[in-house]
This record gives C-alpha cells, structure tokens and sequence, in this order.
C-alpha cells in the first residue's frame, strides 16, 4: 500500500504535500491532526478507538470502517441489545454517528462479515471526569450488565479491589481507615443513597454513571 501510494503522487503536486508514517499505530505517537479517515482491522478497533480520543491536542472528526458489529456497538443506546461498555466509554468522551454500511461484496476478496462507517467527534472541552476512574467503574458494571448493581458490586472480587482503593486513598491522604470498617456495608450505604441497588448496567446513561461515580469518590471509594 505504501510503495502503491508513493507511486501515485510521484511527479505530481500532491508529492511534497504528503508525509508517510509506516508502523503500528497503537504503538506509534501520533503528531498533529484534523481528520482521520481509516479502515480499521478488526483486531485493533477498541484500542484505536481510544487511543484516538485521548489524543492531545483535538482532532476535529474521524471517519473510519469497522466491522458491522463494532460500529452498532459504538452507537448503541440503553437498552439494545448491543448496548455495552465501549459504547458508554466512546460516548463519554465523543459523539458517535453511524454513516452509511458497506456489504461485503464491495471487497475483492469479500470479506465473511460485513462492514459500516462511522462519524467520531471529540467533546471538546472533555467531560470533567477522570476517564481511568470511570473506565474502572464501568468495567465492574458491565461484567454482568443485566445484573443489579446491588449485585455486581457486591461479588468478592469487586470488594476486594474497592476496599484495597479505599486504604490506598487513606495512606495517600494521610488518614487512618476508620474503626469497624466495612466495605460491603460502605456500597450498600453509596447504592442506597441515590436509590440504584436496583439499577441494572444495561439501561443506565451517562448521567447514570456520573450520579454514580459522584456518590461513590463522595464516600471516598475510588476505582483506580
């Protein structure tokens, strides 16, 4: 592709305008730029993704193919089928458009799935929240998203995790871990405050997880 392309602008106007990068883009820095238009292999389209959006400074919009499944994940809503972590996460940080799909009988070879191309647009400014923070709590909620929150945050591993968080941010700020105390009790009171023990990952929206990650860094417990 590289050599096919030098061969096209050699001799033309459009030769000294043109910088080729030849590397893996995950593992490349990235300079400066405005648009990003890609076919994106299937195997690196979430680390992609978010390598892209947390890229300083702005772009102003990407245009890339993905898989058709990908794509439907990266638009959908609460309550789909599809709906998941990558989409809350890309919709966090981007506003997220589905353009046009592309059947798989426009590629020689054609490829066994189909494709689509979606539209990514930064939120610029970014919401004010740290994204690993969030990155953390959406991970436990969607592990088992048609499962209560009650019940998510409540299994042994997630306890485990958040009360080692919550000594660290202690050490960190100089406190003692208050006598008696108990982390599952501690979720149980955060849950219970903002009336989401009932809460199911699956049809929560942004808002959702903000009013929940609020409450929880509130009572001091952190995801990173």
């Amino acid at each position: 592709m590289v050599a096919e392309l030098q061969k096209r602008v050699q001799g033309t106007h459009w030769q000294s305008k043109l910088t080729m990068m030849v590397g893996d883009v995950i593992k490349t820095e990235l300079p400066f730029f405005d648009v990003c238009v890609a076919n994106v292999p299937y195997q690196i389209s979430s680390p992609l993704v978010f390598k892209l959006l947390l890229h300083r400074p702005f772009f102003r919009c990407a245009v890339l193919m993905f898989q058709r499944e990908f794509a439907q994940r990266l638009v959908a809503q609460p309550g789909d089928k599809l709906y998941c972590r990558l989409s809350i996460n890309t919709q966090l940080l981007a506003r997220v458009d589905h353009l046009m799909k592309v059947g798989k009988n426009n590629f020689r070879p054609p490829p066994k799935v189909e494709s689509s191309v979606v539209r990514i647009e930064p939120r610029n400014p970014p919401p004010p929240i740290n994204f690993q923070e969030w990155d953390g709590l959406t991970r436990v909620c969607f592990v088992r998203k048609n499962k209560t929150l009650s019940a998510a945050f409540k299994s042994t591993g997630v306890l485990l995790m958040m009360e080692k968080n919550y000594k660290v941010q202690c050490s960190v700020a100089n406190r003692p871990v208050p006598d008696g105390f108990n982390i599952k009790e501690e979720v149980d009171k955060v849950l219970t405050s903002i009336e989401f023990n009932e809460k199911r990952a699956r049809i929560m929206d942004i808002d959702d997880f903000m009013k929940l990650l609020h409450a929880f860094n509130k009572a001091g417990i952190h995801f990173t």
